[in-house]
């Protein structure tokens, strides 16, 4: 069975991005160990999931409907509203997201990727279909914006895996989630 991975940047009040989406170097560090860190973490995925607005996040820095944001690795976008074809390297998923990833997990063995957003993120832990999380937490607070599992709250348990702290004030720590 495949593990579904949240691997995601957040500020040290929970949100993935600032209250218009926006999630630039005023609010994250692009600059350090812990992106030459980053860079190697998603060389073990062998799939991207994402909402679509995570996926348009993208598009402002040219990337276009139907294009991987990410070379070589399967992009799976879950959207209801966003229209483009699908294709060998992004497969536009417009069913029920936690139905296609409980299958998804079923059928593979590797790792998947969950980089995003929220509300996909709070579907996905509402079906306890995340099995890790790999926090990127940033010495920042906003006071509102995304949250990282969206309008969800449901009472988890974590049993921390791994925990690393850079120069610049970023610590990753990884979880493994324990459901009831």
């Amino acid at each position: 069975m495949a593990q579904l991975i949240y691997h995601i940047a957040t500020t040290l009040d929970n949100f993935i991005a600032d209250v218009d989406g926006n999630a630039d170097p005023s609010i994250f560090s692009y600059e350090g160990e812990h992106v030459t860190d980053f860079l190697s973490d998603i060389q073990e995925y062998d799939a991207v999931l994402m909402g679509g607005k995570t996926y348009a996040f993208g598009f402002q820095f040219g990337l276009k409907p139907g294009e991987p944001g990410y070379k070589g690795l399967k992009h799976y976008i879950f959207s209801s509203t966003m229209e483009f074809e699908s294709n060998d390297e992004v497969l536009l998923v417009k069913s029920d997201a936690a139905d296609y990833i409980r299958d998804l997990k079923r059928e593979g063995n590797g790792k998947l990727w969950l980089c995003g957003g929220g509300q996909l993120a709070a579907s996905l832990i509402e079906h306890k279909l995340i099995d890790k999380l790999v926090l990127k937490v940033n010495p920042v607070m906003l006071g509102s914006g995304i949250p990282l599992f969206g309008n969800a709250s449901p009472r988890l348990h974590f049993e921390l895996m791994d925990f690393k702290r850079y120069d610049n004030g970023v610590v990753k720590p990884t979880y493994q989630i324990i459901y009831p």
